[in-house]
């Protein structure tokens, strides 16, 4: 057995990667606590297996605590895989948290580049802030950074961090779904965008643009995206049952269970959303995630966000949610119904100062659904 050693994400990133540098090397694990976010959790074990070098946090879609056991030789490969896919080592600017895989992901990638990550200060992410981080990247090493969709949106909206990111070799874009109107952008823009596609229980991204990196492999079971290869987790801690349930054997080889719908065509995978989004309405199946594709498309709307509400006629019926103020918000949900079908259409398009937000980032679903509940 092999000890696991807790670090505070408030100690601050130089302290995370020495620990990291450790743990890849065959120190102590690391599990980084972030502090409120573990207060439902079990207790962490003093120890755990000799093999794993990672233990990160993840409330996933369901808002339950789990600590996923992530391989030392995992971490590494995601990183090499990433490397490679990427173009070549570079220095990383780190603006994401370090309690998240996301955030460690770019600390591994800078140990196995040999570079050291500049981090945006804390205080909320903007423009200035990032700008700023990246004024003390090296000249002599290429740049990338990975963010989250908003974050992409903030620095677009910025000439400054627009133009340094014209010169990055990568901008890895995760952690929810990505409107391809976004990724458009930031492409017409001169902007390397790159999409991931992956979670904690892969050591994060191993699908990028579609297509599986390193040793990833993808395979569709019944409609659900399934991910193998060299980076997947041994399972979640303390959870034998869980672990069982979402991690299978099968002619051979291991799969993570993504809950994820997808297409996949041997080469190319996309993403639907999630298999527990599709509503039944009016006896008639609707994915909540492809009516978010074809709103985030419209102008006014990149942010979209459907959920599901109760209803007394049609059982469940899709409302839908943005930032900002109305453009045209009829002619969206009438596109909507164009392309999807008409109770595809959102009953309605709440529109809010800003989308509430989880602490990963992403969209609080949950907080939405209240929101919309009659």
């Amino acid at each position: 057995m092999r000890p696991l050693a807790q670090v505070p994400a408030a100690a601050g990133p130089t302290a995370v990667l020495a620990a990291l540098r450790s743990a890849l090397a065959g120190g102590p694990a690391l599990f980084v606590a972030s502090g409120a976010a573990g207060a439902d959790a079990a207790p962490l074990p003093d120890r755990v297996a000799q093999h794993v070098g990672l233990v990160v946090e993840t409330s996933g879609t369901t808002g339950r605590p789990k600590r996923v056991a992530l391989p030392a030789d995992a971490v590494l490969a995601s990183a090499a895989a990433s490397e490679s896919a990427l173009g070549g080592p570079a220095q990383w600017v780190l603006a994401l948290p370090v309690h998240y895989i996301a955030g460690l992901n770019v600390l591994a990638r800078s140990l196995c580049a040999e570079t050291t990550p500049v981090t945006v200060e804390a205080g909320g992410f903007g423009a200035e802030a990032f700008v700023a981080a990246a004024a003390r990247l090296s000249p002599e090493t290429p740049h990338a950074v990975a963010l989250v969709p908003a974050q992409l949106a903030t620095l677009l909206d910025a000439a400054a961090a627009r133009e340094l990111l014209r010169g990055f070799q990568a901008v890895l874009v995760g952690g929810q779904a990505t409107p391809g109107a976004l990724v458009e952008r930031a492409r017409e823009a001169g902007i390397r965008v790159v999409r991931s596609y992956g979670s904690s229980e892969t050591s994060g991204g191993c699908v990028y643009d579609g297509h599986p990196i390193g040793g990833a492999r993808v395979r569709l079971v019944d409609g659900e995206v399934r991910l193998g290869g060299t980076t997947l987790a041994d399972g979640y801690l303390g959870d034998d049952e869980l672990t069982a349930e979402r991690f299978l054997m099968d002619d051979g080889e291991r799969w993570f269970r993504t809950a994820d719908a997808g297409e996949w065509d041997g080469e190319t995978l996309r993403v639907l959303g999630r298999r527990d989004d599709v509503i039944v309405s009016g006896g008639v199946k609707v994915a909540l995630g492809a009516i978010e594709e074809v709103l985030r498309a419209q102008p006014g709307c990149a942010d979209a966000v459907v959920v599901a509400v109760a209803d007394a006629r049609w059982g469940e019926r899709p409302v839908a949610f943005a930032s900002g103020d109305p453009v045209d918000d009829a002619g969206a949900l009438a596109v909507v119904a164009a392309a999807l079908g008409p109770i595809a259409r959102p009953e309605r398009l709440i529109r809010l100062a800003s989308l509430p937000l989880l602490p990963s980032g992403k969209p609080d679903r949950r907080a939405l659904a209240a929101l919309a509940a009659p």
